[in-house]
């Protein structure tokens, strides 16, 4: 580890810059063997009108934010038991992300894995990250909220012997977690549809989680976190609008595991969700517009997710990201705040 242990934010602060370097230095690498091999993104047909000039455009990047999050970490950080699983879960996840990806750029269509697919595979993470993080890493099945409040969901715990081993299960929690890390990596998958936006409020979020991990005495986590967000400082260079590169579901989906991994091992589950409350609000209006179209026959939006209502309504895709990186930056600061009343 590259540290001053008189002053563990040098690591962080360093982590953070260089991540960035790491990820803005090499994607335009990674732009140009994109474009050599034709491999861009596939717009969706019922989109906005005016994303179609976007077709073709590079995609994938979240492989390079990868790199740089996951190089910076090697130099930065101790792997502790804490720092493997969020790493195992953040990486396993990308996978996910990065078959979608492929699977939609050899089809040459907008989608690719089958929802079905995506959350088998979303549940196998979850289901593993969370008994291991129970079992292993000895995290408490308990979710806290502020003001001091805490509910056990380790009530309804099975504990069996395998191979000498006790493995407890705590069913409530495992279906807990199941829904914070499915929920999330799908609300920033979803989040994914502006020129800067979702790497712009990942960024806040993930920047957030490390004074939130540093706070509760995981400098290693810290030091991940502060990676993360370092990492979409420098993929916001090349995917400012107009983008040269998209992140794709390799990094979208790998951002909301890796922030509701660093929730669980920093029991910030609650606060969390108020952290990343502009990745609840896209997921919500994607929901509302479904279940309303379904039982009513109408749209409550001109289009999901939300931040296209807002382009159908007549904001230039700059103002939309702009402002809602503004209120993304007011629920992290707001969750950091709540996290102080947790008990």
């Amino acid at each position: 580890m590259f540290g001053n242990p008189h002053y563990p934010t040098y690591q962080v602060f360093v982590s953070v810059a260089i991540s960035a370097l790491v990820t803005g230095i090499l994607m335009p690498f990674f732009i140009k063997l994109m474009r050599r091999e034709a491999i861009g993104q596939q717009i969706r047909a019922d989109g906005p009108e005016r994303h179609l000039i976007k077709q073709g455009t590079p995609t994938m990047g979240g492989v390079i934010m990868i790199v740089g999050f996951m190089v910076t970490t090697a130099i930065m950080a101790e792997w502790t038991r804490d720092l493997v699983l969020v790493v195992g879960a953040t990486l396993a996840t990308a996978a996910i992300g990065l078959l979608d990806d492929i699977e939609s750029v050899a089809h040459a269509r907008s989608l690719g894995l089958t929802p079905a697919q995506k959350m088998l595979g979303l549940g196998t993470i979850s289901v593993v990250f969370c008994l291991a993080a129970v079992n292993w890493a000895f995290v408490e099945p308990i979710i806290m909220f502020p003001g001091g409040f805490n509910i056990d969901l380790g009530v309804l715990t099975t504990t069996i012997a395998l191979g000498g081993t006790s493995i407890a299960i705590p069913w409530l929690y495992l279906i807990f977690v199941f829904l914070l890390m499915a929920g999330l990596s799908n609300a920033v998958n979803l989040t994914d549809g502006l020129d800067g936006l979702a790497g712009g409020c990942s960024m806040m979020t993930m920047l957030v989680m490390a004074m939130v991990a540093f706070r509760y005495n995981e400098v290693n986590l810290a030091v991940y976190a502060g990676a993360v967000g370092g990492a979409c400082i420098g993929f916001l260079w090349h995917n400012c609008y107009p983008a040269s590169i998209f992140m794709g579901d390799t990094g979208s989906l790998a951002l909301g595991a890796a922030f509701a991994a660093l929730a669980v091992m920093t029991k910030t589950e609650v606060t969390s969700l108020v952290m990343g409350g502009l990745f609840i609000i896209e997921a919500l209006s994607v929901i509302i517009q479904v279940a309303v179209f379904k039982l009513r026959g109408h749209r409550v939006f001109l289009m999901a997710p939300i931040h296209h209502h807002f382009e159908k309504k007549g904001w230039s895709e700059t103002k939309v990201v702009i402002r809602f990186w503004i209120i993304s930056a007011a629920f992290a600061a707001l969750g950091f705040a709540l996290y102080f009343q947790l008990g």
